[in-house]
């Protein structure tokens, strides 16, 4: 059995004297402790010395005395003067270490919150840091004077904002990657000897540098990488949901990591690098867990992985000019789409094949502008394509998502969820379950599902990778259609849906659409400068009326990042991530005209390492596939030690419970953000909460639905009453909210133009023909008609149950007339039961009229006592009672005598 290795560092105390920085460090329960040294007397170099022993708890303090007498002055009085060892700060983790024209500064971890449990395995959100100048700064010091400029631009890089890591888990690998075999085959299965020791492996990952946000802050550590003292941390968002049914608790997280290669604002990066990297790559990945057994490997869990990332070709946008939506130009076009192969090569070591390429570009344009860079895009696809087998070839997907939605009657989500449905199929899922009946994957639930089938579930092969130019608004809406889709085999899977549908309008799927939201506002803040501009609510043209002003708000913020703060945030990151290094007597950041060279080192006049033509592919990654090659390297890549199972450094129940704790009434699993409970309603029609049932949402979310009950209810009373004023009023909201409907159905094919408009807005290698096709069904949807005989609405009131209630039908009617009727016509003769109230008996009794107060009444201790008060407050405290002389003199004996 393997298990991960716990970072045996948790918690930090920094002591400081004028020659070294002294950090302790010690596991979560504090039985453990590491010190780490850090010379001052060096100015501009960085020495440090890890001892590698183990202390305890009695250890470290007599080794703290030590360093505290040895740093002692004595004067010619006698007198000692201790002002050499002081505890500065209290951490949770090293950030780093970084240099800029002085001498280093560490960075720490000063607070901490939780934001997800996976499996056991806690994620923390970094809250604050704090950075110490390490070189000890004599009176006269002469400083550079760019000195604090570069500490200002370094410190702009927020990490309190969307940076995250953990103990436990690699938070840069897949849950696909981290769940497979570390142990090489070869060695066999745990020995006899171990097996009675209760011996278990345990493993510690190698990190992928390509997520890791602080490696260039970590190169001290270099030597050695599996020290405890290194902390990776991502940059991203990170959110968990917790899907509670019937009694069941199942988390559903969502996870989003960003590349540090070619990373900058919105207009500073686009297009791809010399290296391949490309500009606002995220990895996101959907993991669900059935949270009645927490360990992954003896749980049931499943996730799903899906990337976005800009177009991998030499183009830009010249932002000189002041204009919302600068040019596109191809900067260098390349026959062979050298860049382009770097890119999908590290794209099939990682997720293997097929590789989906997803791409929402415009395609119809009076001028051109998107549609150069869609049919850049297909031509390398099909250069790439013919030097791959039939079987592991790239899928691309054309779908002119800004066009289609632009007539009224087409349903984006309609095309959107034939695609994710194709496309889940051809990836498959990562799927484990400890426990697997036989024909399970041969149910008619998984047809058509392909991926690589284990004895335990599951693997992933491939990714779809989904773009538009900005890769914000558009590519998030399909990130979500994709991921609804992907979550309903995924419940399915482990046994909580039948079949694998999920409706909108249910609290699963309006939880799930709140996660991804979140995710698109994240990633937009951090690439574009502003929230998301088209929201998934709009896309279902379910907008309220105020979303637009939102948007035009949106848009205004993110112009104004784009034209004044963009140029800051790039020279920023380029600081912190290591891509520019300050040097003495030569240009600083600020004075460079452009950073091109800084991403793009291979073109400093040297010739390209240029693989062959044919052989975009590199041999290893070819014949892996269609597995991710990556995995097949984690037995290279991973430190593996045997253990006791009761070892701290696995014991993953310590490391989720942690019983040496007080027990805290705040805890995450009992304040998780996003929970079921927040989406239901508090009436219930009927008494089954499930959260996969269709509701009417009350709250406006869906308005055609809300305004059908409302139409319904309307009728209903005007049929009751025969105020003639009322009934003139139902019908003329009934014709308003039936040209409504007709103009926002939500079938994609009401007319013939709409259905050759859909036929033609989806391009690729997927072909949708006319609907008596069968393979036609994944562009189609299930009509559902809101009919209160055929389909249940849980958050519709029953008022069938006060018809015999005659006065709560007339306290009831009262309500609708007045809200219906002219005010300004209404007279006693017309509506006399306006005005003539309903007798209604009072709750409680009181001796007076309610509104009166009456004077409590005080007993004569209380008075006494009050009066004390009053008079000590006036002249004093009075002396105390001899009983309590005594006391304090006794007191005063022991402690001093």
């Amino acid at each position: 059995m393997e298990f991960p290795i716990i970072s045996a560092i948790q918690r930090l105390q920094v002591y400081e004297t004028k020659a070294r920085y002294y950090i302790i460090g010690s596991n979560a329960t504090e039985t453990a402790f590491r010190v780490l040294k850090v010379d001052r007397q060096e100015p501009k170099e960085l020495v440090i010395h890890d001892d590698k022993h183990v202390y305890n708890k009695v250890d470290v303090r007599k080794l703290l005395e030590m360093i505290a007498s040895g740093n002692t002055k004595v004067t010619s009085k006698q007198k000692q003067i201790d002002n050499s060892l002081l505890k500065c700060v209290a951490a949770y983790g090293i950030v780093g270490f970084v240099r800029f024209l002085e001498g280093y500064y560490m960075v720490l971890i000063t607070k901490r919150s939780a934001a997800a449990v996976i499996g056991g395995h806690v994620i923390y959100k970094i809250e604050d840091t704090v950075m110490l100048y390490i070189p000890t700064i004599p009176s006269d010091k002469y400083l550079h004077p760019d000195e604090p400029k570069y500490v200002k631009m370094f410190q702009s890089v927020d990490l309190s904002s969307d940076f995250y890591f953990s103990y436990s888990y690699d938070l840069t690998h897949t849950l696909q990657y981290n769940m497979a075999q570390a142990v090489d085959p070869k060695f066999g299965p745990p020995t006899q000897a171990d097996k009675d020791e209760q011996n278990v492996y345990g493993v510690k990952v190698k990190p992928e540098t390509l997520y890791v946000w602080n490696h260039f802050l970590t190169q001290p550590f270099k030597a050695d990488p599996n020290s405890d003292w290194v902390l990776p941390i991502i940059h991203g968002f990170i959110a968990q949901a917790n899907l509670y049914i019937y009694g069941k608790s199942v988390y559903i997280t969502l996870l989003a990591r960003r590349s540090n290669k070619f990373a900058g604002p919105r207009f500073m990066k686009r297009g791809a690098n010399s290296q391949g990297a490309v500009a606002n790559e995220v990895e996101t990945e959907q993991i669900v867990q059935d949270m009645s057994v927490t360990q992954l490997h003896h749980g049931r869990v499943s996730s799903y992985v899906q990337m976005r990332g800009s177009i991998p070709l030499y183009w830009s946008q010249d932002i000189s000019k002041m204009v919302p939506k600068p040019a596109i130009t191809i900067d260098k076009r390349d026959p062979y789409f050298h860049t382009a192969g770097l890119h999908f090569n590290r794209c099939l070591y990682r997720y293997g094949s097929p590789v989906i390429l997803l791409n929402l570009v415009k395609r119809r344009e009076k001028r051109r502008h998107e549609s150069l860079l869609a049919d850049e895009y297909k031509d390398c696809k099909t250069y790439l394509n013919q030097f791959l087998p039939p079987d592991r070839q790239m899928i691309y997907i054309g779908f002119d998502m800004a066009h289609y939605t632009k007539k009224q009657s087409n349903d984006v989500f309609d095309r959107l969820a034939g695609i994710s449905r194709f496309c889940v199929k051809q990836t498959g899922f990562f799927l484990h379950l400890p426990q697997m009946r036989e024909g399970f994957w041969s149910q008619e639930e998984y047809e058509g599902v392909k991926g690589f089938k284990t004895s335990t579930g599951c693997k992933q092969t491939g990714a779809v990778r989904t773009n538009c130019v900005d890769c914000i608004d558009r590519t998030n809406t399909a990130q979500f259609a994709v991921g609804k889709c992907a979550l309903a085999y995924q419940l399915c899977a482990l046994g909580v849906l039948p079949v694998p549908d999920l409706d909108f309008d249910t609290d699963c799927v309006t939880m799930l659409e709140e996660l991804y939201e979140d995710q698109g506002n994240t990633i937009a803040l951090q690439y574009g400068g502003s929230n998301l501009v088209h929201r998934i609510e709009g896309y279902r043209k379910i907008a309220p009326w105020k979303a637009h002003s939102v948007d035009i708000f949106n848009t205004l913020s993110r112009y104004y990042s784009n034209a004044f703060s963009d140029m800051e945030k790039q020279q920023a990151m380029n600081v912190f991530l290591g891509v520019f290094l300050p040097r003495e007597n030569e240009p600083c950041i600020w004075d460079l005209p452009t950073d091109f060279y800084l991403h793009n080192p291979d073109v400093q006049g040297s010739t390209l390492n240029r693989k062959r033509y044919t052989m975009w592919c590199d041999q290893p990654i070819f014949d892996h596939l269609p597995l991710p090659y990556d995995e097949a390297c984690k037995t290279r890549n991973c430190l593996v030690q045997v253990m006791s199972k009761d070892d701290e450094a696995v014991n993953m129940f310590f490391e989720n419970y942690k019983p040496y704790r007080l027990t805290e009434l705040k805890a995450f699993n009992k304040d998780m953000e996003k929970c079921i409970r927040h989406y239901k309603p508090r009436i219930y029609r009927t008494p089954t909460p499930s959260p996969f049932e269709r509701r009417v949402s009350m709250d406006g979310r869906d308005s055609r639905q809300r305004d059908f009950c409302l139409v319904s209810w309307l009728a209903a009373f005007s049929r009751r009453r025969s105020n003639l004023q009322f009934q003139s009023l139902s019908q003329e909201l009934s014709r308003t909210i039936s040209v409504k409907d007709s103009t926002a159905s939500t079938s994609s094919s009401t007319s013939e133009d709409a259905t050759s408009s859909s036929a033609s807005s989806i391009e690729g290698d997927i072909v949708t023909t006319s609907s008596d096709d069968e393979g036609n069904e994944y562009f189609q949807r299930r009509p559902r008609e809101l009919n209160e005989d055929t389909e249940e609405n849980l958050y519709d009131l029953d008022l069938s149950r006060f018809e015999e209630d005659e006065f709560t039908q007339e306290l009831y009617k009262r309500y609708v007339d007045i809200g219906a009727a002219d005010q300004s016509k209404l007279s006693e003769a017309n509506v006399p039961h306006l005005f003539s109230s309903p007798k209604i008996d009072p709750l409680g009794e009181y001796t007076s009229d309610i509104y009166s107060v009456e004077e409590p009444t005080v007993s004569h201790t209380s008075l006494d006592v009050y009066f004390r008060y009053v008079e000590c407050g006036m002249a004093g405290a009075s002396d105390p009672a001899p009983a309590n002389r005594d006391i304090y003199r006794n007191y005063i004996k022991q402690l001093y005598m």
